[in-house]
C-alpha cells in the first residue's frame, strides 16, 4: 500500500489538503448532530415536531444541540487507527486493518461500564478525550462485531447479515488517504468494514464511500467522483446491488425538484446501498451545504447516517471554510474533530519528519504510540 511523502507537497497543496480533511470530518459530524434527533422518525412525526418544512435546524438530542452519535465516534477514531498504522509502518509492522480494529476495540472500550478505563492508560490522546465516552445508542453490529479479539476479515466477516451503514459512515477518513491509489482506498475500507458489517452490500457501500471520498479529495467532481466509484466497483465480486443504488442516485437528479419523497425512495429499506445513494443524491441536488444536508435527514429512514455521509461528501467537496459556521459554533467535540484533522493531514503530508531515519518526534509517538 502507498503512503504520499512530504516531498510531494506544495504549500498550497498542504493548505487545500487540510480544508478537505477539515471539511469531510466536520461535515460528517454536522450531518450526523442535524439527523440525530429525527432518526427513524417517520416524515409525519417530523412535521408534526418541528413544522412543514420538517427539521431545519440543529435541535437537541442527547440532551444538547449539536450532540453527535456513534457514527462520528467511529469515524474519528478510523482517523486515529490510519495515523497510528502509518507510524508504525516503520516499525515493519505494516496492516492497517489491524490498526484500524484496533483503533475500534478502543472505542469500544470507552462504551464499557467495566474493563480497563484507557483515560488511565498511556496510549495516545483521543481516548483521554472526556466527550466521547458518551453512550450514542450504538447497535448491536458494532458491539458484537467488535466484542472479542477476533478480527473480521472479508474472507471471514463479523456479522456475515449485517447490510447496514455504520461501516460506510465511518469510513471517509479512508478516502482520505489522497496519496494511495484507489483501489488500495476500496480494498483497506471493505476490509475493515467486514469487522462489523459481514454482507457483501454492506462492505462494498464502504468502499465506494471511500472511493468518492478519495476522488473529491483529489478535486474531481461530485459526478466524476461517483464514476470512478462505479468503475471500481465493477472488478468486485457482489457489486450489482451497491453499483445499480449509485446509479439510481444519479437518474434520479433528472427526476425534477427534490423531495423529502424522493430521498425516502432512495433510502429504500435502510440498508447501506441505499443510505449512500441518498448521501450522493442529496450532495447532488443541494443548493448549498445547508439545504443538502436538510434533505439528507428529513425522510423516514436513519436520518444521523445519511446526514453524515452527505456531510462528508460535501466537506470533501468544499473544504472547511463552507461549512455553516453557525452549525460549527453548537457542534460537539468540535475541538477534537479539529485537532484530529489537523493531525491527520500533518502525518499524511509531514509524516517523514515526525518518524522516519532523520529522527522522531517523541511528543507525536506519544500521540500515537507504535505499539
Amino acid at each position: 500500500m502507498g503512503a504520499t511523502t512530504g516531498a510531494v507537497w506544495g504549500r498550497a497543496e498542504q493548505q487545500d489538503f487540510r480544508g478537505r480533511v477539515r471539511g469531510a470530518l466536520l461535515g460528517g459530524a454536522l450531518g450526523d448532530a442535524l439527523g440525530a434527533p429525527v432518526d427513524g422518525l417517520g416524515p409525519d412525526e417530523i412535521s408534526r415536531t418541528y413544522g412543514a418544512e420538517g427539521l431545519t435546524d440543529l435541535a437537541p438530542a442527547y440532551g444538547r444541540r449539536g450532540a453527535v452519535t456513534h457514527l462520528t465516534q467511529l469515524t474519528l477514531f478510523s482517523v486515529d487507527g490510519l495515523i497510528r498504522a502509518q507510524v508504525r509502518r516503520d516499525t515493519g509492522a505494516w496492516h492497517p486493518p489491524t490498526d484500524l480494529h484496533r483503533a475500534y476495540r478502543r472505542w469500544l472500550s470507552t462504551q464499557r461500564d467495566w474493563g480497563p478505563d484507557l483515560r488511565r492508560k498511556d496510549d495516545g490522546w483521543l481516548a483521554h478525550e472526556e466527550w466521547l465516552y458518551a453512550r450514542r445508542d450504538p447497535p448491536r453490529s458494532l458491539l458484537l462485531g467488535l466484542g472479542d479479539e477476533l478480527m473480521g476479515t472479508p474472507e471471514a466477516p463479523k456479522n456475515p447479515a449485517e447490510r447496514g451503514a455504520e461501516a460506510a459512515a465511518r469510513s471517509a477518513p479512508f478516502g482520505l488517504l489522497v496519496g494511495w491509489e484507489p483501489q488500495l482506498v476500496v480494498q483497506l475500507a471493505v476490509e475493515c468494514a467486514a469487522q462489523t458489517h459481514g454482507h457483501p452490500t454492506g462492505s462494498l457501500a464502504a468502499g465506494a464511500y471511500a472511493a468518492i471520498v478519495h476522488a473529491l479529495a483529489r478535486r474531481d467532481s461530485l459526478d466524476g467522483a461517483v464514476q470512478k466509484a462505479l468503475a471500481l466497483l465493477a472488478a468486485r465480486p457482489g457489486h450489482p446491488p451497491v453499483a445499480d443504488a449509485l446509479q439510481h442516485a444519479l437518474g434520479a437528479v433528472r427526476q425534477g425538484l427534490p423531495t423529502p419523497a424522493r430521498v425516502t425512495e432512495l433510502t429504500g429499506d435502510g440498508t447501506a446501498e441505499g443510505l449512500l445513494a441518498a448521501a450522493v443524491y442529496c450532495a447532488l441536488v443541494g443548493e448549498d451545504i445547508r439545504h443538502g444536508l436538510r434533505l439528507a435527514v428529513n425522510h423516514g429512514g436513519p436520518s444521523a447516517a445519511t446526514g453524515a455521509l452527505t456531510g462528508g461528501l460535501l466537506g470533501a467537496l468544499h473544504g472547511e471554510t463552507a461549512l455553516p459556521p453557525g452549525w460549527l459554533a453548537e457542534l460537539e467535540g468540535r475541538p477534537t474533530i479539529l485537532e484530529l484533522a489537523d493531525d491527520f493531514a500533518m502525518e499524511m503530508t509531514q509524516g517523514p519528519a515526525l518518524h522516519g531515519p532523520a529522527g522522531s518526534s517523541q511528543g507525536w509517538l506519544a500521540r500515537y504510540p507504535r505499539a
